[in-house]
């Protein structure tokens, strides 16, 4: 196997890694990162892909922030399936 494979095999693995983490330790920053990448997407006079594009980066709708903070764990319960 070439050592460039290697170097972006690893790459993708710390990438990986660092986005769960991210996601876990930090979710209302991950929320904010996703919503500014995704909000220039969805404008009008973008290409269909690019919107298709911004709708799977965007986080899930929310019903607000309520009286509970708005951490974002009240949504939809979890998948059922093997641990992550």
């Amino acid at each position: 196997m070439p050592l460039w494979l290697q170097y972006v095999i690893v790459a993708l693995v710390v990438l990986l890694a660092l986005w769960m983490f991210l996601r876990r330790q930090f979710p209302g920053t991950v929320r904010r990162l996703r919503l500014a990448l995704a909000a220039p997407l969805v404008r009008d006079g973008r290409p269909a892909w690019m919107r298709r594009l911004a709708r799977l980066i965007a986080p899930a709708a929310g019903g607000g922030a309520g009286a509970c903070g708005g951490c974002d764990a009240c949504g939809p319960e979890p998948r059922k399936g093997p641990p992550r």
